[in-house]
């Protein structure tokens, strides 16, 4: 299915769309790549969306991406004998500790030694979203004993954040490492990895997964940031999952954030997904608020490879036009003069390799002559990443023989997917080139594509060749060597 932008779109999938017709409606409307989210819906449930995307990628003809996005270790209060909860005062004294007694307006369970051991006098924690910020005044291995900045209601089982300390948690839960097993084996593409605070948090996942899925990391804690250089050198891809991060830095601290990872990514030629709250007023109204059309535009004039939908398709009123919306925004704003000048002027230059060169030729013979696209044949997926970080202005046709390859590339910016033949000799590659894009409509007969492959063929980055080629078989055959 060919769309008209370059930016991807990521949808995550849940009670208000889990049936063939409304997946089915999403794709058709601009979801690229579905999200299964882990932390909610039984295993049963998870294998029954699966099962119907695999049914509609054959059924309409075109790849489709799945990520699983585990939940990643949840850290939560006790419970409170007052079911209601408490009301915590501004400046009073409350206490969280190990002891599972009932908590009341003086002090709660806090059922979590790991964080107790990494807490120091002046720590902060934050408590259901930030709403409630206790300063930690003295603390041992069983106990911390605060002053409350910012008050609120405190209740049953709300969530704690630590922003300032690493906390000596590993990334994946024992739920976690359950459900990582349960969708390898199902077959999705890329695993969406939380809690991330090190590069050792990816790399235990990446080795359980074992090549089954790619990684993504998800920068959600100041440690992330601060690590951010190691993590995205372990990680297939980067998430900028903008909800816990603006619960844990200050608010205003995350938009510069988000750039500066964004072009770190596209740097390293490694997809990057902005999420969190993009459109979430379409979760209750079939119209988007001003602030969060402008706030997907941004992410879109940044580079990023994808922008997502959380609630809004997952438990939303409106999933449809929220996708909808996401889409059309996309497409207006890459029509843009303005978008080409910011993305062309954040280009590097890049040269270490023959692949990085190969690849910047042909975005510049494209774009100086009339060149109508680019096709490249990727096996590993690397080429095509390599193609998509030089952001051309022309179509990328990405050619590979590997399914999951041309399903995980969905997700990067810019490419169409073709699935085909393993091929021997490169005059195969070029006419498979020029007859894909005559059928995405690309270009006809008349036209010229710029074809990059490596020799020997289906050996993983050993892109070495670019030819300037006729979308014509019979000057192929007439011009091209073996």
């Amino acid at each position: 299915m060919r769309r008209h932008r370059n930016v991807k779109i990521v949808a995550t999938l849940g009670p208000a769309s889990s049936d063939y017709e409304m997946i089915r409606a999403l794709h058709e409307a601009g979801a690229d790549v579905f999200r299964l989210n882990m932390s909610h819906g039984t295993h049963e449930e998870i294998r029954e969306r699966h099962a119907i995307i695999r049914k509609i990628e054959a059924d309409v003809g075109s790849n489709i991406c799945i990520l699983a996005d585990l939940q990643g270790p949840k850290l939560r209060v006790g419970v409170f004998a007052n079911d209601e909860g408490e009301m915590l005062e501004d400046g009073a004294a409350f206490r969280m500790d190990l002891d599972d007694a009932p908590g009341d307006a003086q002090r709660v369970n806090l059922p979590h030694p790991e964080i107790f051991q990494a807490l120091e006098p002046g720590s902060t924690l934050l408590v259901n979203d930030g709403k409630i910020r206790l300063r930690v005044e003295d603390c041992s291995a069983s106990h911390a004993n605060c002053t409350v900045i910012a008050g609120g209601v405190i209740s049953n089982r709300k969530g704690v954040n630590v922003p300032d300390v690493v906390l000596p948690l590993a990334a994946l839960s024992d739920k976690d490492r359950k459900d990582l097993e349960f969708v390898c084996a199902l077959g999705v593409d890329w695993l969406a990895l939380s809690f991330v605070q090190r590069a050792d948090d990816v790399l235990e996942a990446s080795a359980l997964a074992n090549g089954r899925a790619a990684i993504l990391s998800k920068i959600e804690k100041p440690a992330a940031v601060n690590n951010f250089n190691e993590i995205l050198a372990v990680s297939d891809g980067i998430m900028v999952a903008r909800g816990d991060l603006g619960v844990e830095l200050p608010v205003q601290n995350v938009p510069p954030i988000q750039k500066r990872l964004v072009r770190k990514c596209r740097s390293a030629a490694k997809p990057v997904i902005v999420a969190t709250q993009m459109m979430e007023s379409m979760i209750e109204s079939p119209m988007p608020t001003r602030a969060e059309v402008s706030d997907v535009a941004t992410a879109i004039y940044e580079g990023a490879d994808a922008i997502m939908l959380s609630a809004e398709s997952a438990a939303g009123d409106y999933p449809v036009e929220a996708v909808t919306t996401m889409n059309n925004v996309a497409i207006e704003v890459e029509q843009d003069p303005t978008y080409t000048q910011i993305i062309e002027a954040s280009r590097e230059s890049k040269g270490a390799t023959i692949a990085d060169g190969i690849v910047s030729a042909a975005r510049e013979i494209a774009e100086t002559t009339n060149i109508k696209a680019i096709c490249c044949f990727s096996q590993s997926g690397t080429t095509a990443a390599l193609v998509a970080r030089e952001r051309p202005r022309v179509p990328i046709i990405v050619m590979t023989s590997v399914v999951g390859t041309a399903r995980r590339l969905t997700l990067t910016w810019g490419t169409n997917c073709v699935v085909t033949d393993a091929l021997e000799r490169f005059k195969q590659a070029v006419v498979a080139s020029a007859r894909a894009a005559r059928a995405l409509g690309y270009a006809d007969e008349n036209d010229q594509i710029v074809v990059t492959a490596g020799l020997p063929f289906n050996v993983p980055g050993s892109t070495n060749i670019l030819r300037v080629a006729p979308c014509n078989e019979k000057l192929i055959f007439n011009t091209d060597p073996e």
